[in-house]
């Protein structure tokens, strides 16, 4: 069968199944996930060499460390993402749900009611977790998924995909409600982009390149956010403490994330908290870029920086670089962040409630924060159970995407014999 042939019949399949998952019963989409928890855990021993393959053909390509960190699978990460299905387990399932209902003068009764999308393509890179964590929120929301991961974790994805299949197998649901693309070749992603009459909607989680080439490419609507250029601003009234927290926090705790903190901007009357944020990220191993004005300000306090160029402003790290400025006012550094934002996430550190406020409402982002780091932009921390990905879209769903954002409606219209017009038979 050729490439194209079988990415036609996989998303073909993927079709039918959405449709059966549709009304297939929480109880069985909740064994498959708590099967698929068991079968991880009891043949980790095989995933976990099957993945060491990927990650030596991956450092033999030369690899970064911070792309080897997602590639890389341990017990502990295993552990993990057995956890995160137990726990998608305990939340309600929204299919079903009824949304808002109304009787009309006529007595006609309308409902509506929240449904699944259909068959969802997540086109994603490096991290192999993801192929789990998809899978099973595709399938607690009632959705076909079709995973296409990246040649780097080739067979890791493989092995994950074959577990699916048996707890699916197992728990009495269709088998082909997860499928993965069983090939790198190239040509399957230009073939499932315009395969419109079986997947609803298109999700690439990866570099900017990538999502750009999907978003150009596709002719089926596309869920995304370009990249993660995330922005911390210190105001005025900033508590230093709070300051030097939340930004060692955003950007090392885990810097090749996408809500890691990638520019700092620093009110210019305290230079002071610049030269002491600065100095901390500079222990930690953070490379510090900065403006010619925030560089005269940390050159005289003796914390190591180089020059900035205005392309930094609008580079997403995935790394320890940060590129720093100064603003005048909480103004121009709202305007900064909406120019150079990637309406990721962004914040604002201080102590003054109504200037938070202003920027709150300001910065127009997916989410914004105020005194607190951006690592939290995340399904899980925000109590979804887990994430299929982060939008920053402005149509259907905007920032971390959990069951009810993998969700759309229907109405469902019950009526005695209504018409608009006179009834043709009396």
């Amino acid at each position: 069968m050729d490439v194209k042939t079988e990415v036609e019949k996989i998303a073909a399949d993927a079709r039918a199944a959405s449709l059966e998952l549709a009304n297939l019963p929480s109880e069985v989409k909740n064994a498959a996930l708590l099967g698929l928890a068991g079968l991880l855990r009891e043949n980790s021993a095989e995933i976990l060499q099957t993945n060491s393959v990927d990650v030596k053909k991956a450092q033999m390509g030369g690899m970064s460390k911070a792309m080897l960190e997602r590639l890389s699978l341990s017990e502990g990460k295993i552990e993990s993402i057995c956890a995160g299905l137990e726990e998608l387990v305990k939340l309600p399932d929204f299919v079903g749900e009824v949304m808002e209902s109304t009787v009309r003068p006529n007595g006609i009764s309308i409902e509506k009611v929240r449904v699944p999308i259909g068959v969802i393509a997540i086109i994603y890179e490096s991290r192999p977790n993801v192929t789990v964590d998809c899978a099973a929120l595709c399938l607690k929301s009632g959705n076909a998924a079709i995973l296409r991961g990246g040649s780097e974790c080739f067979l890791t994805n493989q092995i994950f995909s074959k577990y699916i299949s048996e707890a699916l197998r197992r728990a009495g649901a269709p088998e082909k409600a997860v499928q993965t693309i069983p090939t790198t070749d190239r040509s399957a992603l230009n073939v499932m982009l315009r395969l419109d009459k079986f997947i609803n909607c298109i999700i690439p989680r990866g570099g900017e390149g990538l999502i750009r080439f999907v978003s150009e490419n596709s002719t089926i609507p596309v869920l995304k956010h370009d990249k993660g250029l995330c922005n911390i601003y210190i105001d005025s009234f900033a508590d230093e403490r709070t300051a030097l927290n939340v930004v060692v926090d955003a950007k090392c705790q885990r810097p090749s994330v996408c809500n890691a903190a990638e520019n700092l901007i620093v009110d210019s009357s305290r230079g002071d908290l610049l030269a002491a944020l600065c100095r901390a990220l500079a222990q930690r191993g953070v490379e510090i870029r900065a403006s010619a004005r925030a560089k005269k300000i940390l050159d005289a306090d003796g914390v190591k920086c180089v020059p900035a160029s205005a392309e930094d402003f609008d580079t997403e790290y995935d790394d320890l670089v940060i590129s720093v400025d100064l603003s005048d006012s909480l103004e121009g550094a709202i305007d900064f962040i909406n120019a150079h934002s990637s309406a990721h996430s962004d914040c604002i550190v201080t102590a003054d409630a109504s200037r938070a406020e202003k920027f709150l409402s300001g910065v127009d982002s997916s989410t914004v924060y105020w005194n607190a780091s951006t690592r939290f932009t995340d399904g899980f921390e925000f109590g979804f159970g887990a994430e299929i990905g982060i939008s920053t879209n402005k149509l259907h769903a905007r920032g971390p995407m959990g069951l009810r954002e993998l969700s759309i409606y229907k109405y469902k219209v019950r009526g005695s014999g209504q018409t608009r017009g006179e009834p043709a038979f009396k």
